[in-house]
């Protein structure tokens, strides 16, 4: 079977057969990099002295007969605002466009356990502040399956390898969308687990009440055997949950047969497009052939949930972001006289024009004259969404709604305010509330394009949202997407 079709089990059975061995599979997508990352820049780093060193480790426990770990010896990537002791993590930035960690994250530390291959970091929005990777230092990311389109943000880079095929699999980070942003504009599995689930320790803060790391892959089963592998408690990261972690694939077969799923009709009319309307209810339907019960909601303030991320987010941002500020860590102009000086040039010529917007709005919120009117105030409808979420989920065992709105952007596409609140709409729910959620693409096209729908759980449920993900996709898990 081709290395390319094959899904992580396959190749995990492949490796251990004897079919082909780990450096072999390695060079294969160090050869699928240079054959197609020049048009599509998925990658800001490629480290295939590392990954050809790390392979061969694998190769040599396989032939003294050890028993490996799920993932051993399968090729993946990171996205680059992950930290990797010893390799150039940038997050796309100028300011730390020279930043080599002397730590790893949890997340990459967890895959070394599992004898992963790191191939490289992958492109993002600068400082994952974006929805279209094209904010980027090292330029714009373009999507696999239409050169002239965006492939998401700001995981993009990370969506487009796997989507491309030179990553087998890749992790993303998801503030408020970004990982299941990029999977649906790519036609990929993405999950944002429930808050705590997976450690953020040694991922560049953006947001830290909202930040999670997820996996992105070509299908569930891969997606399940990847979260399995880096969820955990980790006793250095104050955010982590204590908690037993489930085999997150043992439902992919069991089907949605009395199942409730609830359904937004109200925002579906005013917010999308009608291919993607007719695809969200399409997906209901076949959840309601497969056994599920549709349940119709009705949820209060959604309208509320945009402008309550993006303020609390920002003022995160401008509070996280403190640091970088040329005498702590990141880039320091060379043009200063004085201490200010170095505070205000560094930051001036090291952060894009949307993260100086964010920045600058965070402060106007936490400012003594605005703290109680907006970010106080910002907090308390964060709330009422959350008890509106566990009051429907006390109704229904998922939610079903859309990943996107429309049709993947174009390169280089001006977009409005409006737009940018529709993009985002669907998307900040879960990262507001804490809720797991997973984007899956459906078997409806618009103009030649996947489009994908995203179910919302109570918290720790993904093992249910992946049984459900099944029945959309048609299957169990095993089938790969596009």
């Amino acid at each position: 079977m081709d290395m390319q079709k094959m899904n992580l089990t396959q190749m995990a059975k492949a490796l251990r057969a004897g079919e082909f061995s780990a450096v072999e599979l390695t060079r294969h997508y160090l050869a699928q990099i240079e054959a197609q990352d020049e048009a599509i820049n998925a990658y800001i780093t490629v480290t295939s002295d590392q990954a050809l060193a790390q392979a061969a480790q694998v190769d040599r426990a396989l032939m003294s007969g050890q028993d490996l770990p799920p993932l051993a010896g399968i090729p993946l990537a990171l996205k680059d605002n992950i930290c990797t002791e010893g390799i150039l993590t940038t997050a796309a930035s100028k300011m730390l466009s020279n930043f080599v960690p002397p730590y790893s994250a949890y997340v990459w530390l967890k895959l070394q356990e599992q004898m992963g291959v790191l191939l490289g970091k992958t492109n993002l929005d600068e400082l994952a502040l974006g929805t279209t990777t094209e904010s980027s230092l090292f330029g714009p990311t373009k999507n696999p399956l239409d050169l002239t389109r965006i492939p998401g943000g700001s995981s993009g880079g990370s969506a487009a390898a796997v989507a491309a095929g030179t990553a087998a699999y890749a992790l993303g980070t998801d503030t408020g969308g970004s990982v299941r942003l990029p999977a649906a504009h790519c036609g990929l599995v993405g999950m944002r687990p429930t808050y705590g689930l997976v450690s953020k320790r040694g991922v560049i803060p953006l947001a830290s009440s909202m930040d999670m790391v997820g996996p992105l892959t070509r299908s569930l089963a891969d997606n399940a055997l990847v979260l399995n592998a880096i969820a955990g408690h980790d006793a250095q990261d104050a955010t982590s949950a204590d908690r037993a972690i489930p085999d997150f694939s043992a439902g992919l077969n069991k089907g949605v047969n009395g199942l409730r799923i609830g359904l937004t009709l109200d925002h579906l009319e005013s917010k999308v497009t009608a291919d993607f309307k007719a695809a969200v209810l399409k997906a209901a339907a076949d959840l309601e052939t497969a056994g599920a019960k549709i349940v119709e909601l009705a949820p209060r303030q959604l309208e509320s949930a945009f402008p309550t991320y993006y303020l609390l987010s920002s003022a995160e941002v401008s509070s996280g972001l403190g640091r970088l500020d040329g005498i702590h860590y990141g880039y320091r102009s060379s043009d200063y006289e004085d201490l200010e000086d170095i505070y205000y040039n560094s930051r001036s010529e090291g952060f894009g024009p949307e993260v100086k917007r964010r920045i600058m709005l965070g402060n106007f919120v936490l400012s003594a004259d605005y703290y109680e009117a907006f970010y106080v105030k910002a907090q308390k409808v964060r709330t009422f969404i959350k008890n509106e979420f566990d009051k429907m989920l006390e109704q229904v065992d998922l939610i079903l709604l859309p990943t996107t709105t429309d049709v993947t952007p174009k390169l280089g596409a001006k977009k409005s305010k409006e737009d940018t609140r529709n993009v985002n709409f669907f998307s900040v729910l879960a990262p507001l509330t804490g809720l797991p959620a997973l984007s899956v693409p459906t078997d409806s096209r618009v103009e030649n394009l996947p489009v994908s729908v995203q179910l919302i759980g109570p918290a720790f449920s993904e093992a249910l949202l992946y049984q459900a993900g099944a029945a959309i996709m048609g299957g169990a898990g095993e089938e790969t997407a596009q």
